[in-house]
Parts: C-alpha cells; structure tokens; sequence
C-alpha cells in the first residue's frame, strides 16, 4: 500500500503494539523477530503465572488508558473508580493487586470493559495477544486496499478502454482497461484473479531478493 512498515508495526507510544496488546515493549521486539516467549521459570506454578498475567495487564491498562481532565491534563484512574466500573469494591481491587490474585471472570471483564477491551486482553498469552491486535491491522489494512481498489476500478471503467492508465495503478489498471465492456459480476472476479497472482509474484520475487541478500552476509561473514 506504500506505506512505512515501521510506522505500521509502531512498537511504543499510544496506539502502537505494545499499547494495543498489554505486551511489554521488548516482548513485542522479540516477537516480531520470531523469538519465543519467555516460559515460566523452572518451579513457577503454570495457575499462578497466569494469575500474574492478568494482574500485570490490569496495571498496564491503568498506567496506559489514562482519564482527561478538565484543564487537558490526564491522569490514572483511582482503584475506586475502576472497582466501580467492574461493578466490585476498591477495597477488594487494592487486595488483588497486592496479592497477585487475577479476579474472577465477571469481575476481569468488568475491569477490561471498563477501559475498552475485552476479557482476552487480560488472559491471552504473549503471543496470542499479539497476534490478535497484527490480525487486526492485516484486516484493516485489507479493507483499505480493497477499498482503494475499488475506486481505481470504478474510475477507470467509467473512462472507457481508450482511456489512459496512470502506471502507478500497476496490472488491476490493465486489467479494468482491457475489461472496460464487461459486466461487473463477469469482470471483478477476472480482476481479483488477476491481482491476486500479481501480488504472490511480487511476494515471492521479495523473499528471493531477500534470500540473496542473506547469502551475500553469510558469504561475506566467511570471506
């Protein structure tokens, strides 16, 4: 789609991974490198790291999704106004967090949905949360490209065959000229085809370009 990956996949700050996932920011590094997550230690009870987990993304959502105030300011919000939220007492709310207790199902969805997110923000491991927030910008960006597709198509069909073709717009442009008289329902599927092929060729052509370039360091590591 031309735009930066690193600006995409943004690990820090509002809204980036880390952010969007409850995973640490050099957990996030990690896993996008391929690296697996760290396991539990040897003797660390499977129950009670998983009782940490989501004791550790409640605070991280506390520290992340801060409260505006009225002079622009933000803030944490109170455990009181967290408990109140989850429908539970503050007093309780301190206790967990003291204890490393995870809350019961109810009361952990009432402190997710208190700050915009579901229960599986709180449970799911490393890289399953992960995952969840990538699958989510490959879906978004998806229907961007679609959406973007679409107009190009509609504007070149309604120009005609003869018309010229910004090359920039690469085979779907082609192809919408060259299918300028057929019906839609006969046309966009042939264009889909078209493009999907298209695309595994550049993905391909890419991991090619970039098994070269591993060669050469590997080569160039034992010169």
């Amino acid at each position: 789609m031309g735009l930066n990956r690193d600006d995409v996949l943004r690990v820090e700050g509002e809204g980036g991974l880390s952010y969007a996932s409850g995973v640490a920011v050099e957990e996030v590094r990690e896993l996008l490198r391929g690296e697996r997550s760290a396991e539990p230690g040897q003797g660390v009870d499977v129950v009670e790291a998983r009782h940490r987990r989501v004791v550790e993304r409640i605070l991280f959502l506390r520290a992340t999704r801060l409260r505006a105030s009225a002079d622009g300011s933000r803030r944490a919000y109170s455990l009181a106004e967290i408990a109140a939220g989850a429908g539970t007492s503050a007093q309780w709310l301190d206790k967990m967090i003291k204890t490393g207790r995870a809350p019961n199902l109810d009361h952990a969805a009432g402190i997710a949905a208190f700050f915009g997110e579901k229960i599986e923000f709180l449970v799911a491991e490393p890289a399953e949360a992960l995952d969840r927030v990538l699958q989510q910008i490959h879906k978004d960006l998806l229907e961007r490209t679609v959406e973007r597709q679409d107009q190009d198509l509609r504007r070149l069909r309604s120009a005609g065959a003869a018309s010229e073709v910004d090359p920039a717009l690469g085979v779907v442009a082609y192809a919408a000229r060259a299918l300028a008289d057929v019906p839609d329902d006969t046309a966009q599927p042939l264009i889909a085809l078209i493009e999907s092929v298209a695309r595994r060729s550049r993905e391909e052509r890419a991991r090619e370009a970039r098994a070269s370039l591993e060669t050469g360091v590997v080569h160039n590591d034992v010169d």
